[in-house]
């Protein structure tokens, strides 16, 4: 019979998860409840309680009721919850966990989550789905659901959405998904909107080589996700070819994936082939800053705005790309199409600018120590012969190293 973790405040939010405790038994399932309140009274009895909750995340209950800090509570009760989850899925005592509530809710879960492994049925029910998700998310498959209503009480909108809250839990804990063994190595892939073709060319090479291809999104999520991989030794394989999230990083813009960024690989002896793609801009939502008004702007969407950047701001990208890679242990090489980093830099492209490609490439190659090739290209990044050399070098690369 499976178990589902039910983790959440007892003291605030003990009606509903009495209901989805009720719920998950009457699908069959063992409701498990984690106590992570501090202050008020627990609705229910717990079984596992916040005492010892708050002492696996380093605490006491009664020194952190005593300080009267929420957010040191709620880092507290957050560590300790996913350090118990932790334990309980590695032991096979757990086949799934289920939260509900609002942003204290939505950290305690993320905090879980990050411990736990891929594949594992993990649900949130929170208000936060409907906002900016990417600090609860952070790499993991979490599944949000969004109540309609604020999580305070019992009512004919959020019954159902509970239910079917369960209803989803039990369902991926009692169906898991057997994936088959496949000893190939895992190839990480780097794609945007305008650089789509090479993406897609690139996957369709790597898999023909006997390969498997794992594709990230480069809106900041996809780049931290891809470096968590690869760290975790997931990925044995790296064409990154669109490193855009670092001109965001730099310059300001809403798809940064933080400092770290295209440098895992480098440390954890992964090979790579790297290449400039969409660092031709840099993207913000429907407003722009208005430290950037007289800039190059280009609608991507109604969502989404692109700017372009700067001869500085590409050579400043050169020297970081640079940097990153020289420390690289295992094979790297970087593809520098100079006809085009995007869709919409190509000759008669809105974002056309010879000069700043050209401070990209020079600072580049002035940047890279010897041993890392840097490969040209009189073509975009789009074109076949751009995608085709990357698959060529990595599998060369792959193939030696796979028994």
């Amino acid at each position: 019979m499976a178990v589902i973790a039910l983790v959440g405040a007892l003291d605030t939010k003990g009606a509903e998860y009495a209901f989805l405790a009720d719920r998950v038994a009457a699908l069959g399932a063992t409701p498990l409840l984690i106590d992570v309140g501090v202050l008020g009274v627990p609705a229910l009895t717990a079984r596992i309680g916040r005492d010892l909750i708050a002492e696996l995340g380093g605490g006491s209950l009664t020194e952190l009721r005593g300080r009267g800090d929420r957010n040191a509570a709620m880092t507290v009760m957050a560590r300790g919850a996913a350090s118990a989850l932790s334990d309980l899925v590695a032991s096979g005592d757990v086949d799934g966990v289920l939260a509900v509530g609002g942003s204290n809710a939505a950290y305690v879960m993320a905090e879980i989550c990050g411990r736990l492994p891929f594949g594992f049925p993990k649900v949130l029910v929170s208000t936060i789905a409907a906002g900016d998700t990417r600090s609860y998310v952070r790499e993991t498959d979490l599944t949000l659901m969004y109540p309609v209503v604020d999580i305070n009480g019992l009512n004919r909108l959020s019954r159902p959405v509970l239910a079917n809250a369960a209803q989803a839990c039990v369902g991926m804990a009692t169906s898991p998904y057997a994936e088959p063994f496949r000893s190939a190595p895992l190839v990480g892939v780097t794609m945007f909107g305008v650089t789509t073709g090479c993406g897609s060319s690139v996957v369709r090479g790597i898999e023909d080589r006997g390969f498997e291809a794992l594709t990230f999104h480069c809106t900041g999520v996809g780049g931290r996700t891809l470096e968590a991989l690869i760290r975790g030794g997931t990925i044995q394989g790296v064409a990154d070819l669109t490193t855009t999230e670092l001109a965001d990083d730099l310059v300001g813009g809403v798809c940064s994936a933080g400092p770290d960024r295209l440098t895992a690989a480098a440390e954890a002896g992964v090979p790579q082939v790297v290449s400039v793609g969409a660092l031709d801009m840099v993207n913000f939502y429907e407003t722009v800053p208005p430290e950037f008004s007289g800039r190059l702007l280009h609608p991507h969407n109604p969502a989404v705005t692109l700017m372009r950047t700067t001869a500085a701001e590409c050579a400043e990208l050169g020297r970081g790309i640079a940097a990153r890679l020289n420390p690289s242990i295992a094979p790297a090489a970087v593809l520098f199409p100079h006809r085009g980093l995007s869709q919409l830099s190509t000759p008669g492209g809105v974002f056309h600018d010879p000069a700043a490609d050209d401070a990209l490439y020079q600072a580049l190659r002035d940047g890279l120590r010897p041993g890392i090739d840097l490969h040209d290209f009189d073509t975009d990044i789009n074109d076949p012969a751009v995608s085709a050399t990357a698959v060529d070098l990595l599998a060369t690369w792959l193939e030696k190293e796979t028994p």
